[in-house]
């Protein structure tokens, strides 16, 4: 049965889903663009029922407790930062960390960072930033692929993806999502604040620093339909990772992996897990 947690922190509070015995080996599961928590449900009950305490915030922006208004509150040191405290006030030590679109970003930076606190790295649709960055210098399809990122830094986004009861953010869910989860994305994204916090991960300026090797465990799942990511750098992050490296290309899968092919993804996690 899935809970509600409240997660405190220096930042605020985080809202959150979680599952599984308070004593089982400790899973931390973030979430993308635009989505919330609740893209991990399947996943939750089923790593619940395996027995690890598995965990998914509403992280930086969507949970109304820490939605900061500055595009510079969204830089990799907070956004890396709120893992570590959410970790912390679990009492984690050692965890397996999971992140998918936005989430899978921040979890390879903080594997980059922290090898130290995870067991395990499980990154879905997005590549290792490095390899991310190098195909989209040497690579125009990769490039022209996320030409909307720069879009999204315009001061009319908001109005547009809120229009007409969210027309155009509905459409970024390609029909893969269930309605019932989309009502819920648009809905939080309609708080006010909300969709600006969530499109300042776009927005924050970052240094175009090469992000190191990855240590830990990794797993890396990749849907060979992405719109967003291409091939490129999917194949490109092995070389980014030098501890074990397992990488899944789920044919025909769009980017929205954990809502189109649920129960592929939770056996390649569960796999991971039971592995290592």
């Amino acid at each position: 049965m899935t809970e509600h947690l409240q997660i405190p922190s220096a930042s605020g509070t985080f809202d959150a889903i979680a599952a599984g015995p308070a004593d089982g080996r400790p899973v931390l599961l973030l979430h993308g663009f635009p989505q919330t928590a609740i893209v991990w449900e399947e996943q939750l009950a089923a790593l619940g029922d395996q027995g690890y305490r598995a965990v998914a915030p509403d992280t930086r922006g969507y949970s109304p407790g820490v939605r900061p208004m500055r595009a510079d509150a969204y830089g990799v040191g907070e956004l890396v930062g709120d893992v570590l405290a959410v970790a912390d006030a679990l009492a984690w030590d050692l965890f397996d960390l999971v992140g998918h679109d936005w989430g899978a970003a921040i979890a390879w930076w903080t594997a980059a960072r922290h090898a130290d606190r995870l067991r395990t790295l499980t990154a879905v649709s997005t590549p290792h930033p490095s390899a991310l960055g190098e195909a989209q210098r040497a690579d125009d399809d990769q490039c022209r692929r996320l030409q909307y990122q720069q879009d999204w830094r315009s001061p009319s986004t908001e109005a547009r993806f809120l229009a007409d009861d969210g027309a155009l953010l509905r459409s970024l869910y390609q029909g893969k999502v269930p309605d019932r989860h989309v009502d819920t994305y648009v809905q939080r994204l309609s708080e006010p604040g909300a969709l600006s916090a969530a499109l300042n991960y776009y927005r924050t300026d970052r240094p175009d620093a090469a992000v190191g090797k990855i240590q830990v465990p990794t797993l890396y799942v990749w849907g060979t339909e992405d719109v967003a990511l291409g091939s490129t750098a999917a194949h490109a992050t092995k070389r980014w990772v030098s501890g074990p490296y397992s990488f899944h290309a789920l044919q025909g899968i769009s980017h929205w992996v954990p809502d189109e092919a649920p129960e592929a993804l939770t056996k390649l996690i569960t796999d991971h897990l039971n592995e290592n």
